[in-house]
């Protein structure tokens, strides 16, 4: 999987943690491939601070411990989330649940600088009311020690954006945020310099019943076989798994937002490329993940191939970042 993205393009990844399990999970293999990870609770998983046997003020402590002990060095901390709220999902917690646990982890977000890793659905009055509680209304909470967030795997309406943009969030998208045309309508609306991209691997795929197939049917062949390449149906060494998505895949979301904002592949790489580091505080040039890498003559021959007036210009050096939660 790490050798196919790889050859996309994606030059590191940032794990998402969904609880605090999780978050431990990712931050060793952030450690173990040099890659970058979050700590927090996903709101499906809020039900976990009020089952955890030393009651959820150890659970807000454990992960704030955790974050403590990893905001520097090879494979560390770089946001507080997945953290948010999700009416959509009820049956996995109740909304009173959700709302309190996610107010308690902005508190985190402020202690140690970092900005939001964000999960909204259905949600949005409640989700901005409590953000604006907890001081991060202006300027993404940076008058308190935040430094602002990404609503992550963004699905919501046009007027959402609004409101979002002037308290000072950015956003990110996916095939999750692609599937009508509402969705993508929504997406043209983004500015570019708010604007990151990412896979939600295994899920949220671009997939063929989605408003972007438009889009996607006028993507390069040459461009099409890295960022989809061939997948069966069970494991098979050397092939995507079919209906698992994979960090390759963001090429394909890049390709569609360079169509919805009429500018090239290229302009939307280099975009996120430097929002994602200013947002997270990445260093660029980024590290690559610890992985084999790919020859360069293979990168230079898809960019090549991918050359000509009615494709992009894709550099052999080009990479996109990654987010997804493996």
């Amino acid at each position: 999987m790490l050798r196919r993205s790889r050859t996309a393009g994606v030059r590191n990844v940032i794990i998402t943690g969904g609880s605090l399990k999780e978050s431990q999970h990712a931050l060793r293999m952030a450690k173990d491939y040099g890659m970058f990870a979050t700590v927090g609770c996903h709101p499906t998983r809020s039900q976990d601070f009020d089952k955890f046997d030393a009651g959820p003020e150890a659970y807000l402590r454990a992960l704030d411990n955790t974050i403590a002990k990893h905001k520097t060095g090879k494979g560390r901390v770089v946001a507080v989330g997945e953290c948010g709220l999700d009416y959509d999902r009820l049956f996995f917690s109740p909304a009173e649940t959700q709302k309190k646990y996610f107010r308690m982890q902005l508190s985190l977000a402020k202690k140690h600088n970092l900005p939001l890793f964000l999960h909204s659905r259905n949600c949005h009055s409640d989700f901005v009311q409590i953000l604006r509680e907890e001081g991060f209304g202006e300027d993404g909470g940076r008058a308190l020690g935040g430094r602002g967030g990404v609503v992550h795997s963004f699905t919501g309406a046009k007027e959402e954006i609004d409101e979002l943009l002037e308290m000072g969030f950015h956003f990110s998208l996916n095939g999750c945020g692609m599937k009508t045309q509402e969705n993508l309508e929504a997406a043209a609306k983004i500015p570019l310099d708010r604007l990151l991209l990412e896979t939600d691997a295994p899920w949220c795929s671009l997939t063929s019943t989605h408003a972007s197939s438009a889009h996607l049917k006028t993507l390069p062949k040459p461009l099409s076989d890295v960022f989809f390449p061939p997948s069966s149906k069970t494991f098979v060494e050397g092939k995507m798994v079919k209906g698992r998505n994979e960090p390759n895949a963001i090429g394909g979301v890049a390709w569609v937002v360079s169509k919805l904002h009429g500018v090239t592949l290229e302009e939307v790489a280099e975009a996120v490329w430097k929002n994602t580091c200013e947002l997270f505080a990445l260093e660029d040039p980024l590290p690559e993940m610890d992985v084999p890498k790919v020859a360069a003559a293979v990168v230079a021959r898809v960019a090549a191939a991918a050359a000509g007036p009615s494709a992009p210009s894709l550099k052999s050096e080009s990479a996109f970042p990654a987010l997804g939660r493996r």
